[in-house]
């Protein structure tokens, strides 16, 4: 008979008491901003209505309905659930009641439409609904900002996290979760044995208490800090004492590698220490038929429905580059999209007509080739409307990759890794990177960019391209670094 396993005590496998809420702080900013509504606004609502409708009938319901649902896709799609945003308190505040104020309109329309079912009353609901959805929903958001404020305060929203290792790649990880994690607050504790490699010294002089060294059992050490997750970052791996990970993981303590967490939390491919094996067996790049017929027939209708809405910014645009010296208004230029296919990209012309006499260069800030006119249609993203018709034949999606020029990305795909598997989708008029990362016309711009880019491909589904669609609109009206 084989000896037996050398296994834990059973009471090691009790899943360990969890004293923090596990999600993140845009996940339970949303919670608060919905519970709040769900509260409060089917009181103000029938209070508005009650004396101008005879009874509630679904109809009426669904209106009503209307209006929490076009307040929470305006405050998602235009940032308030951002982690720059939150944290800035005041400046969240400051933007509700325009936030609100778009998202009631958008619900006000279908109903103005539809006043037409019940035109002996129903004529009169908008204005008071319209009026009692801006208050109701901005003293939600108030509220709920102010909520989420003593609960940050309260140290009830941090996360506790035990990382096994104090290098450099842990220094990364404690950076980048500091100043991009979806939480707000990370409590991080090092475990390290000198098989790991050398404590970077960032990590000893920040907070030398964090530094564990020689922990004899990761899962009593685990339950000492009351840890939420375990990650896995040290710089040398050999040697490790996986056994003693395996005690945690049976005990109900999440597991992580450094990528695999990385990739959750700030949502973007870590490039500086992409490890390829791990590019190779995680999950990801897989797009069935069905994915690609129902991201075409998204694009269409996208399309189709912003062109007719833009239209007349599009003709503006083109009578305004016309006027301006009399030249042709349109601007086409070569790119790469799917495949390393190339195509004619066709914009509003924003620079000079001699712009690139001396050949290809990327866009600086303060661009002298930029016109007056084409400086304020590159804000206001008017100069990009044109891309719609290169969308409906198909030469680029709605959400992608920035399309970029072939002189560019032969230079790129010489300097960065996995460069050119940007392409393995359509490029996009936006995308992950475009409404993540400013504009920017650099080596290093093109490293951040491509770590959103990668993300996007790894992860692509038409829940991200909706989700990437409605913020969008926060980039066109308070655009960041656009050149």
């Amino acid at each position: 008979m084989p000896d037996a396993l050398d296994l834990p005590p059973p009471t090691a496998y009790i899943a360990p008491l969890r004293t923090t809420i596990p999600l993140n702080s845009s996940a339970i900013m949303f919670g608060l901003d919905a519970a709040l509504i769900l509260l409060a606004w089917p009181f103000a609502a029938w209070f508005t209505v009650a004396d101008r409708i005879p009874r509630l009938d679904p109809t009426i319901a669904g209106i009503l309905a209307l209006y929490p649902v076009a307040n929470l896709i305006a405050l998602y799609a235009l940032g308030l659930y951002r982690r720059d945003v939150i944290l800035a308190v005041r400046r969240s505040i400051r933007r509700l009641p325009f936030v609100v104020g778009i998202g009631t309109i958008g619900a006000t329309i279908p109903v103005l439409l539809l006043a037409s079912l019940r035109p002996s009353w129903f004529h009169r609901l908008p204005d008071p609904l319209f009026v009692a959805a801006t208050i109701c929903f901005t003293g939600c958001g108030v509220t709920a900002r102010l909520v989420f404020l003593r609960l940050r305060k309260s140290g009830l929203l941090k996360r506790r996290l035990l990382v096994i290792g104090a290098g450099t790649r842990a220094w990364d990880l404690a950076w980048m979760l500091r100043n991009e994690g979806r939480n707000l607050h990370y409590d991080v504790h090092f475990i390290h044995d000198e098989r790991f490699g050398p404590i970077d010294p960032r990590v000893q002089s920040e907070n030398p208490r964090s530094i564990i060294r020689r922990s004899t059992s990761y899962l009593a050490t685990a339950r000492q800090l009351h840890a939420d997750q375990i990650v896995i970052a040290p710089d040398e791996r050999r040697g490790m004492a996986l056994d003693r990970l395996i005690d945690c993981k049976m005990a109900g303590y999440p597991v992580y590698q450094y990528m695999d967490f990385l990739e959750s939390e700030i949502r973007r491919i870590d490039i500086k220490r992409l490890d390829l094996s791990w590019l190779l067996y995680s999950d990801g790049f897989a797009a069935t038929l069905f994915d690609r017929v129902l991201k075409r027939a998204l694009d269409v209708t996208v399309s189709l429905l912003l062109l007719v809405a833009a239209s007349p910014f599009l003709l503006g645009g083109i009578a305004a580059v016309w006027l301006q010296d009399r030249r042709w208004p349109f601007y086409s230029q070569t790119r790469v999209t799917k495949g390393m296919r190339t195509f004619r990209i066709l914009k509003l012309r924003t620079m000079r007509i001699d712009a690139e006499a001396a050949g290809a260069v990327w866009a600086g800030s303060n661009d002298r080739r930029i016109t007056k006119v084409g400086n304020f249609l590159r804000r206001t993203r008017i100069d990009e409307i044109p891309q719609l018709f290169n969308i409906l034949r198909g030469e680029m999606s709605f959400v992608g990759p920035r399309p970029e020029r072939p002189e560019f990305i032969t230079e790129l795909a010489a300097k960065l890794p996995l460069y050119n598997e940007r392409h393995i989708v359509k490029a996009g008029l936006t995308g992950w990177a475009q409404i993540n990362y400013p504009y920017g016309a650099s080596l290093d711009d093109a490293r951040s960019k491509l770590s959103y880019d990668l993300y996007y491909v790894k992860n692509a589904s038409i829940a991200l391209d909706i989700l990437i669609i409605l913020q969008t609109l926060r980039v066109v009206l308070w655009p960041s670094g656009v050149r």
